[in-house]
């Protein structure tokens, strides 16, 4: 038992507990222990009862079967590569920025009427780690295709058009404008620039870096100009054909091994 917590405690805190929200809210509603209806994003509810844990867990309410395992483990590969890639140092960085882009997902898909946000938050999670992933990085599509890291969120985009229709694809598409918004606010059109528009805006503030033992802004502002970016695969991994500076890739593995 030891042991196995101390392989959990070994996971990235934020990826840790993105990987956590999705098994706490998604496994329960599969054993039929809690009601879908439950943890929907019900705006009427949300806003005009409070119910405000519907903010929280209409993120992380996954799919069933072959769908929830691909959802968890492109969760975690993405968010444990952005988390010790470009925001290696940063926690705190990283979960106010994803504060503010989930809000901007919850914005983005009113006009869609959109119950979970689990698809379209993980697209913004692809879209921002292919932007950020090394020039010349490969990913292959269930080890079949394999094409620049770059085209993922539209191989994605494509994958939920055909299993779910244009609604799901249009859904999914607010979290590939969310994301493109973030790549270009927070850290401008090149990885490693000086950064974008909203480059201060995704500065966590002080409570927040304290709580998650992030250092000063300075600190943090140094570590994403050296830090590198993000190679995402579904699922299974390819070597990078590119090096970054200060992190190590390796190789890769297939997903579930």
């Amino acid at each position: 038992m030891d042991g196995f917590l101390a392989e959990i405690k070994k996971i990235p805190p934020i990826t840790r507990t993105l990987c956590f929200s999705s098994l706490g809210v998604t496994v329960p509603v599969l054993m039929n222990l809690v009601s879908a209806y439950k943890v929907l994003y019900v705006p009427r509810l949300v806003w005009g009862r409070l119910e405000l844990w519907r903010l929280y867990t209409s993120f992380f309410l996954g799919g069933g079967g072959f769908n929830f395992i691909f959802e968890i483990a492109m969760l975690y590969r993405t968010s444990e590569q952005l988390e010790t890639g470009p925001y290696a140092g940063r926690p705190a960085d990283l979960a106010w920025q994803l504060f503010w882009a989930a809000g901007a997902l919850v914005a983005a898909s009113t006009p869609m009427s959109t119950y979970v946000f689990t698809r379209p938050f993980l697209l913004c999670l692809i879209y921002i780690s292919s932007r950020l992933a090394p020039l010349g990085a490969q990913t292959s599509l269930m080890g079949l295709v394999t094409f620049p890291v770059t085209y993922l969120p539209f191989a994605m985009l494509g994958m939920d058009f055909l299993m779910g229709g244009p609604t799901a694809a249009a859904q999914s598409l607010a979290g590939a404008i969310v994301g493109h918004m973030w790549w270009w606010g927070v850290w401008g059109t090149v990885a490693g620039a000086s950064g974008g528009v909203l480059a201060g805006l995704g500065r966590a503030p002080a409570f927040l870096r304290n709580l998650l033992g992030q250092g000063s802004v300075q600190q943090g502002a140094a570590n994403a100009g050296a830090a590198g970016g993000v190679h995402v695969i579904p699922p299974r991994v390819v070597q990078a054909t590119a090096s970054t500076s200060g992190h190590n890739w390796g190789a890769g593995q297939r997903l579930g091994s």
